[in-house]
């Protein structure tokens, strides 16, 4: 937020740089496509807090570190949140006559003469570092919670869903103010949290609100059960659906746009006891999509990766449970796919990221668009590469192995618990070893880790009790020795409890889970010459697991540990994904 003037200024001064290597940071940062400011705290040339702190020096203005502070929500909003956000601007403190603000923009006389207007007090201005302010800005969604009883306490009057009748007392309640509120609070309280899926359910006396924050439900809310009907009819008016049909699921989406976020939800309906419940997956469309390196991909499987997506035919698939990111890696491999020389389509249910110059077919199998049909349709359009959403049967899976074979590189996911378990369960469903073996370029297994929280983070040696379980699940002699190759651990012979492991305590900037965002594990089985004639013998996953490690597959638990042991992961994560 600091101009480049400023921070030239503050870093001569401070004899961290001279003008030469300024000029050459400057040209650095532009190049990486980074803030000055992102640039200089990521070489560890001077800190966030400093920078701002002389800054404020500069200035001749107070500076205030807002991370130690709490705010009481009376003033907090005495500016209300959009002007907060828009102006980089919080009220943190007050008295009788005077009113603190930490800000960003210490010559925004537009804001503060609004201020002074409508509190008719004196301002005292302190500037504060961008990441404080972000936590700042949060605690307006914090108090959301707060703000749900306040409302549904005022409108007690709230009817329940046995007194309507018909379409038109639902569209009005949907349109009520009190229930708009609530609703655009709880999707952006949810979008804020950086929550993948949002589950109302309705209970016998409330309802309760749960989000799933990096691959966990974590309950938000309680609200009352007069809330339930204005929920549901606003929900179903968002998404275009039926707000008199109770009796049967329904599915749709919609779409909320600002200039912070893009997110698309999609929402599926269900009848339960109490009532219906929702569920709304959260597709966030203004994602960068990453890199293969940043998905959490060792170097080795990289390699494996990049050489199989260069090949002009042939068919990638990725394995792993329902939320363990397989379209994530996908996508990412398709972007780095996405060029003008080549035609990309493909065919999905749903479509969960839009990406330009590829043409994205959604199937509807209430019309008979099937994958298979889709499929058979995309082959008419000359395509290069094609990416099918899922493998779900044998038609869609010779279509598949098919278009791989006639000159077609082909992307696709499956529902197996290991890279070789892939090989038996197209072989099961119908699909001649031959074509497989000749088909199949790499076979990718994955799961997603929730990744330790970098502001708590912790060591520790472990406990015998853990130490047995773990040798109870694993065979430890070869992790320690696959450690030790991958130079992670120095000596083979080292024992467990010496080894040290990280954790996170819990911090307020991870909600005190210890965990902030995921990371994959994973296992790459590259189709080689020994592998294809075990596949035409028909081999066990056993076999070709043994064949697969013989040509220095890493397993998916063993990339855990290389993970957990470089203080990425925790060993508590390992054995909750190696579960599934």
């Amino acid at each position: 937020m600091l101009n480049t003037k400023t921070i030239k200024s503050i870093l001569l001064n401070q004899q961290l740089t001279t003008e030469e290597e300024f000029e050459s940071l400057k040209k650095q940062a532009k190049k990486n496509k980074q803030s000055l400011e992102d640039f200089l705290f990521g070489k560890k040339i001077i800190t966030e807090e400093s920078l701002y702190q002389l800054a404020a020096q500069k200035d001749n203005i107070p500076f205030v570190n807002l991370k130690e502070i709490p705010i009481r929500k009376d003033i907090l909003f005495t500016l209300p949140e959009p002007l907060a956000q828009t102006h980089h601007t919080v009220c943190f403190d007050s008295t009788d006559n005077t009113i603190k603000i930490a800000t960003l923009e210490p010559n925004d006389i537009q804001l503060q003469d609004f201020l002074q207007k409508t509190t008719d007090k004196k301002l005292e201005i302190y500037l504060t570092t961008p990441s404080a302010l972000e936590e700042a800005l949060k605690q307006y969604q914090k108090s959301l919670e707060a703000e749900f009883k306040d409302i549904t306490k005022k409108d007690k009057d709230i009817p329940d869903e046995s007194e309507f009748d018909g379409n038109k007392d639902l569209k009005e309640l949907a349109e009520d103010l009190p229930v708009i509120r609530i609703v655009d609070t709880l999707l952006e309280y949810a979008i804020y949290e950086n929550a993948s899926d949002i589950h109302i359910e309705p209970l016998e006396k409330n309802v309760i609100v749960r989000y799933r924050i990096d691959g966990i439900l974590r309950d938000v809310m309680t609200l009352p059960k007069s809330a339930q009907t204005g929920i549901i009819a606003r929900i179903k008016i968002l998404a275009d659906l039926k707000l008199d049909e109770h009796r049967l699921p329904q599915d749709g989406r919609f779409k909320i746009e600002n200039e912070s976020y893009k997110v698309a939800f999609r929402v599926s309906f269900i009848p339960v006891y109490d009532g219906e419940k929702i569920v709304l997956r959260l597709l966030n469309e203004s994602g960068q999509i990453l890199g293969l390196e940043d998905l959490g991909f060792q170097k080795s499987a990289l390699e494996i990766i990049k050489t199989n997506i260069k090949k002009p035919h042939g068919m990638l698939l990725v394995t792993g449970p329902t939320g363990s990111g397989k379209t994530t890696t996908l996508y990412t491999i398709l972007n780095i796919l996405n060029s003008p020389e080549v035609n990309i389509a493909t065919v999905e249910d749903p479509i969960e990221y839009r990406m330009q110059r590829i043409n994205q077919s959604q199937i509807n199998p209430k019309i008979n668009f099937t994958f298979a049909a889709g499929l058979r349709s995309l082959l008419r359009q000359d395509p290069d590469i094609i990416m099918v959403g899922e493998i779900r049967d044998l038609e869609t899976a010779e279509i598949a192995i098919h278009a791989a074979m006639t000159g077609h590189l082909v992307l696709s996911t499956l529902h197996t618990n290991s890279a070789a378990a892939t090989i038996p369960r197209l072989l099961d469903m119908g699909i001649a070893a031959f074509l497989v073996a000749s088909t199949t370029n790499v076979i990718i297994a994955q799961r997603l880790v929730r990744k330790i929280c970098q502001e708590c983070i912790t060591s520790y040696n472990l406990t015998p009790e853990i130490i047995k379980d773990l040798e109870g699940q694993f065979e430890m002699e070869k992790i320690i020795e696959t450690l030790t190759k991958k130079d992670i651990v120095s000596d083979q012979h080292a024992a467990l409890e010496k080894l040290l492991f990280y954790k996170g305590k819990g911090c307020k900037k991870c909600n005190n889970t210890g965990y902030k965002g995921r990371i994959g594990i994973y296992e790459v089985l590259e189709i080689t010459e020994k592998i294809s004639k075990l596949i035409m013998k028909k081999a066990s996953v056993a076999e070709l697991n043994q064949a697969a490690k013989e040509q220095n597959m890493l397993t998916m638990i063993e990339d855990g540990f290389i993970k957990a042991k470089n203080g990425i992961t925790t060993i508590e994560e390992i054995l909750r994904v190696s579960k599934q």
